[in-house]
């Protein structure tokens, strides 16, 4: 149980919640753990399996608290509102600002801000802490063009410039990425970023972290009344959830990259979990991909110090921390929208 920018955040599948007079009462097992007062509550999340009461459901209604349900995975399930309570205000406010070039720009700016930033750290943390197994010339020269790339990004005047300096970026990035495989070398060698389809293990892995966290991102959009369709960097295409894939932008290194590498080279996932398919791509096996999932769900609970908050949160609620301040900032209650930038 976790509040968090007036939002109550259950992620223990066993609480139950319920209504006492004026306050919400959190149990396990019928024996109350918790109370939490509903006045200054905006919205509840829960990833319980165990429930909630109608009469709080009906209190949540009443006071235009939004109640949403997601799966122990991340998924997005549902979300109870009252009748006269609804996004149409934040959408609206979303599709304004997406149909604004200039507003457009500067959110997706915030995104691959933060997105250089997490990369450039990724590298110089293996400089600091394998000094002796990377080639750290090497890594400090690219993280220097990351950084350089950074300051360009902050200057620029055009979307289109913006997507050449990530792509760049992103291939500075990559070029390097091989040396942060510590472990079985021979096995999980990386050359060049391949997709749709991926043709080695460690891309295979990569593609398949994405498509987890840029599930998280959507689910935590839908869940704050955002819509993950109308982005403001990825062009809008038929079925693309373009807002879902700027917001996993800035998380991609911090979250997937991180957790690929550590499944690696903590030898977590080896050669035999690999399949060729006759056209070349690389997938992972069945049990390999339950297992990918179950460590990717611990993963999630481990905790960090959001840099902007200050609070300890855990990982798996970072995309929906990030969709809240996006929502606020779109609403207007926040200046400019605050990427989450790792160190």
């Amino acid at each position: 149980m976790k509040k968090l920018l007036n939002t109550l955040y259950i992620s223990n599948p066993d609480r139950y919640l319920s209504l006492d007079g004026e306050n919400i009462v959190v149990s396990e097992d019928k024996t109350e753990i918790g109370r939490v007062p509903l006045h200054n509550l905006e919205a509840i999340v829960s990833q319980g399996y165990a429930g909630v009461s109608p009469a709080l459901m009906g209190a949540c209604a009443e006071r235009n608290i939004s109640l949403c349900f997601m799966s122990m995975s991340g998924r997005f399930l549902a979300r109870v509102t009252g009748c006269e309570h609804g996004n149409i205000l934040l959408r609206k406010a979303q599709y304004r600002c997406a149909d604004d070039p200039e507003i457009s720009l500067r959110y997706a700016k915030n995104f691959i801000i933060g997105k250089l930033f997490n990369s450039r750290w990724i590298i110089e943390r293996a400089t600091r802490d394998y000094p002796l197994r990377v080639d750290c010339e090497k890594l400090k020269r690219v993280s220097g063009e990351i950084q350089n790339a950074m300051i360009s990004a902050r200057n620029i005047n055009d979307i289109d410039i913006l997507r050449g300096i990530e792509g760049e970026a992103a291939s500075l990035y990559f070029s390097v990425f091989d040396e942060l495989i510590l472990q079985q070398k021979d096995d999980f060698h990386f050359s060049i970023r391949n997709k749709r389809p991926p043709l080695d293990n460690v891309n295979a892995m990569l593609s398949f972290a994405y498509t987890l966290l840029a599930s998280m991102c959507a689910s935590a959009l839908e869940c704050v009344g955002l819509d993950p369709y109308e982005g403001f960097m990825h062009t809008e295409r038929p079925g693309r959830k373009s807002l879902a894939l700027d917001l996993m932008e800035e998380l991609r290194s911090i979250l997937a990259d991180r957790f690929v590498l550590s499944m690696i080279n903590k030898k977590m996932v080896v050669k035999k979990d690999f399949i060729t398919k006759e056209d070349g791509a690389v997938l992972l096996t069945d049990d390999a991909r339950v297992n990918f999932i179950k460590e990717w769900q611990e993963k999630k609970q481990e905790t960090m110090t959001h840099p902007f908050l200050g609070e300890k949160v855990e990982w798996g609620m970072v995309p929906y921390v990030q969709a809240l301040l996006l929502a606020r900032c779109l609403r207007g209650d926040l200046e400019t929208y605050p990427p989450l930038m790792w160190k």
